[in-house]
């Protein structure tokens, strides 16, 4: 616990102008300080030098969204031997129960850091944050073609009847081609804007997809470089590895295989009540990475043998398909993280 091996945390709440610290000594949690300064190398300092005046000896820094607003204050923390701790946000419920502002929620953060058995280092490596970045992109562009080609076809139903049979039953790309194509004409008012709008929406759909295909090269290339053994697991893919490898970021970050479990979200939680006796998966964590790891599981229960043999025989024991599937989930995350740590020298 870290309790056990510091004398204060730091709790950080994050903005994108203004960081809130607060001070609580180990292991009672009692509040020594607090104070607010601006996101910047300036504020840093700030915060560094309230910490050495309320917060000698051995302390750490516990702060939530070091991928986004907390980003620039742990490489700052970090650069300066700091210990520094990456948290997740407070859940919604106990904010609701207990209030919220940023005093109390900087306070919140270092207590929680107290009492947490997960505890990870924030990411590190300029190539697994070009990773990160690449992967949120591409995750944009996606949505945008996915929302692009659900309104092409909303506006296809709504279209005047000669258009709409021109269109309707046509496959995508046929579709795409002769949305694409569409001209003015001397047609009514309507159907002048239909046709603008199915133009447009086709060109949307064609340009996001030319962008999804060109980012998703740049992240093959740097999963081959960072670690290629991944791409011949079952199941894992470019984007997948790319979500594996930005989780895990390296080695140390995460101090065993049950926190990555914890991280993606499958690690077994009691669920039981009188007379039923089970457990169910939790739900927090890193739901790009759960989501990654539900990929791998799907497409194993398709078409890897071995996994369909493991589900049968967990069925014929008595495990229903749920949970024989959380089983396969807590197995894949703990097999993945292994594979991960070996490939340090790799990742270099």
């Amino acid at each position: 616990m870290l309790a056990d091996e510091v004398d204060y945390v730091l709790g950080v709440d994050t903005h994108r102008d203004e960081h809130v610290v607060a001070v609580v000594t180990a292991p009672a949690g009692i509040v020594v300080a607090g104070s607010a300064a601006s996101a910047s190398t300036r504020g840093y300092r700030e915060l560094l030098r309230l910490a050495e005046r309320h917060a000698p000896g051995r302390r750490a820094w516990a702060i939530e969204g070091t991928g986004s607003y907390g980003a620039g204050f742990a490489r700052f923390l970090a650069g300066r031997g700091e210990v520094v701790l990456e948290l997740s946000r407070t859940p919604r419920a106990e904010r609701r129960l207990r209030g919220k502002d940023d005093r109390l929620d900087a306070v919140r953060t270092a207590r929680a850091a107290l009492a947490s058995e997960l505890l990870a280092l924030p990411r590190a490596g300029e190539q697994r944050e070009a990773l990160r970045l690449l992967l949120v992109a591409r995750r944009s562009a996606v949505d945008v073609r996915r929302e692009a080609l659900t309104q092409l076809r909303a506006v296809i139903v709504t279209a005047p009847e000669r258009l709409r049979r021109q269109l309707r039953g046509l496959p995508e790309g046929r579709l795409l081609d002769r949305c694409s194509r569409l001209r003015r004409t001397t047609a009514a008012a309507d159907e002048l804007a239909t046709r603008l709008v199915l133009r447009s929406l086709a060109q949307r759909v064609r340009a996001a997809t030319v962008e999804a295909a060109e980012l998703e090269r740049e992240i093959s290339a740097h999963v081959q470089s960072l670690a290629p053994a991944l791409l011949d697991e079952p199941g894992v893919g470019p984007i997948v590895a790319a979500q594996l490898i930005v989780a895990w970021s390296h080695r140390g970050r995460l101090r065993s295989e049950a926190c990555f479990a914890r991280l993606a979200g499958v690690a077994p939680v009691p669920a039981s009540s009188g007379q039923t006796q089970r457990q169910r998966l939790s739900r927090g964590g890193d739901r790009q990475l759960n989501r990654a790891l539900h990929t791998i599981v799907l497409h194993r229960r398709l078409h890897d043998p071995n996994t369909r043999e493991y589900i049968a025989r967990r069925i014929a024991e008595g495990k229903s398909r749920r949970d024989a599937t959380r089983l396969l989930k807590r197995y894949v995350a703990r097999h993945l993280f292994r594979l991960l740590e070996q490939q340090e020298p790799l990742m270099a």
